[in-house]
């Protein structure tokens, strides 16, 4: 009997789209479901007073892939938005991430050289390999008490001495005064927000939102030849190997009656006594001018029913659970299904990462329906 849809895909968040979108263009009939209400996963934005919301959280679009670069261009026009985070510790202010600025904030010296010659003086030598042990490793304990422990514990609940040093390798040191977050060729916000990207790329697939798959699998996996799913990896085998862990965020969106609440898009608060890791002002991403405001504060917690899966506890435990469901996965009894994207993956991604990944699977799946 004909399968009334070639691919099924589970999610339409923008790896989801990505690939619906890939497929569709060559002609293959795409149903894509989403839990949600709407689509655009931790992505989506939300225009209110003329503001574009960042939902879920700060997405800024950075990548020195070219190739997913001029493929998203396809799609919007982005602004010349670099991000830049500022650091409120005990009421002071400060650069982030670590730069010129910043050191001559917290010791005063001014070149380069001074600088060098300060942080070789104040790193810890044969740190343990923990996130604590890499920080002090390289920045010593005046800016890792600053900038890095109180907001660590906020975010992943648990002690810095207690993760992996991987979580802040990203975040880069300077001897130079620039004070972008990020590195890449490519920097940006589309401007009129993501939902509309997300639009178009699943504009020509069906679409149903507030669709739990895994409550009905049986019925919509017999109704497709090939089944992406994007959804968590354990819930999918029905956590037989246990549950995987995530941190979760709670956000809390305020309108004020004021044209600017704190003159930029992200200040982190990295002291103990504020509950919050960072409030969001959301006008700042697009330049949006007017009378009122958007911000955001962000409560970091631990994952629950409630609450969307954010940020993959990937220590030595959840990575051996990880482990056996993707052996499990890989079996004959799954050759139709394909898994993708940060939570069937199990990793933190950028957007842009999850489109590159998104485009590779895309055609893994093509090819596999010739």
């Amino acid at each position: 009997m004909e399968k009334e849809w070639d691919v099924l895909i589970v999610g339409a968040g923008l790896y989801g789209a990505t690939c619906a979108h890939e497929l569709s263009q060559k002609g293959y009939r795409c149903l894509v479901l989403e839990k949600r209400p709407h689509i655009g996963g931790n992505c989506y934005t939300e225009n209110r007073d003329g503001i574009n919301l960042h939902l879920y959280g700060a997405h800024i679009f950075h990548t020195s892939n070219q190739r997913v670069w001029d493929w998203i261009n396809q799609f919007a026009t982005f602004n010349h938005y670099h991000h830049r985070v500022k650091v409120d510790y005990n009421g002071k202010r400060y650069s982030f991430p670590f730069n010129m600025e910043t050191f001559y904030q917290l010791w005063g010296v001014k070149t380069p050289e001074e600088a060098a010659r300060k942080l070789e003086e104040v790193r810890v030598k044969n740190a343990p390999d923990t996130l604590e042990g890499y920080a002090l490793s390289q920045i010593g304990h005046d800016l890792y008490e600053t900038f890095i422990k109180c907001y660590t514990e906020k975010q992943w609940g648990r002690a810095p001495d207690l993760l992996p040093s991987s979580i802040i390798k990203r975040i880069p040191v300077r001897l130079t005064y620039n004070d972008s977050y990020f590195d890449d060729t490519h920097q940006g916000i589309p401007i009129g927000g993501y939902t509309p990207i997300i639009e178009k790329l699943l504009s020509k697939s069906e679409v149903r939102t507030g669709v739990d798959y895994l409550a009905q699998r049986a019925e919509f996996d017999a109704s497709a030849k090939r089944i992406l799913y994007t959804g968590p990896i354990d819930e999918f085998a029905e956590r037989r190997f246990g549950q995987l862990l995530y941190r979760s965020v709670h956000f809390k969106h305020r309108r004020l009656e004021i044209p600017d609440f704190q003159g930029t898009s992200v200040i982190n608060y990295t002291s103990k006594d504020i509950p919050y890791t960072r409030i969001l002002e959301h006008k700042h991403f697009e330049f949006t001018a007017g009378p009122i405001t958007w911000i955001s504060e962000e409560y970091s917690g631990a994952h629950s029913k409630e609450s969307e899966p954010m940020y993959p506890v990937r220590d030595t435990e959840n990575l051996e659970k990880l482990r056996k469901y993707q052996e499990f996965l890989s079996g004959n009894d799954y050759s139709n299904y394909f898994f993708g994207g940060r939570l069937a993956e199990y990793l933190y991604y950028d957007m842009h990462q999850a489109i590159g990944g998104a485009l590779k699977k895309a055609e893994a799946i093509a090819s596999s329906l010739t």
